[in-house]
């Protein structure tokens, strides 16, 4: 079982955190891709109350199972975490819910992914704003986060789950899943009331 360990922070100007990131020796290891997830949980929150997350990812024309458990928060945000590709996507959803899963949350975002060859940065364009991951060995996060301005009193240590009910509680938006159709509709149906 390997070990997440991130920080994420806001990111207010996408082409000077490229600079940045190229200034500091990173190179784009991944374009922007469009990425597609969905949580899934048994009835009754099951995994949530464990404070396990079961998620399919669709990156591109890739597909990813991930569990991760035993998430330990400090300066860092640390999880084990197990992971393996699937090569369909829809029969891995289809086989989640004959056990008695059912999708939970669904985000998207835009992901592009830099390396230094020690570690990974990921630029996410979601639709409640622009945050950046930084994930490695906790020195190298600390180090990286420097190189690029960012200072402790910066880290997010929540998932997209807990920012995004952050975010609903912040704007009063009625929408139900992170996606940019949901959140655009209910955006528009907002100003349409008025």
């Amino acid at each position: 079982m390997s070990q997440e360990i991130e920080i994420k922070f806001r990111v207010a100007d996408l082409r000077a955190l490229a600079r940045k990131l190229r200034t500091a020796g990173f190179r784009v290891a991944t374009r922007r891709t469009h990425e597609m997830n969905t949580l899934y949980d048994l009835p009754g929150e099951v995994l949530r109350r464990r404070k396990q997350l079961l998620r399919l990812r669709q990156y591109g024309s890739d597909w990813t199972l991930t569990h991760k458990s035993k998430k330990k928060t400090g300066q860092h945000s640390s999880r084990e975490e197990l992971e393996t590709g699937v090569t369909d996507g829809k029969q891995m959803d289809l086989i989640l819910r004959a056990l008695g899963y059912a999708p939970s949350f669904r985000y998207e975002k835009f992901r592009a992914e830099w390396t230094d060859g020690k570690g990974q940065v990921v630029v996410d364009e979601t639709p409640i704003g622009n945050f950046c991951e930084i994930e490695g060995a906790p020195r190298w996060i600390d180090a990286t986060a420097k190189k690029l301005g960012v200072s402790r009193a910066d880290y997010i240590t929540q998932n997209y789950a807990g920012l995004f009910a952050e975010w609903k509680k912040e704007t009063g938006s009625g929408a139900a899943e992170m996606t940019f159709k949901a959140v655009r509709r209910v955006k528009r149906a907002g100003r349409s009331s008025r």
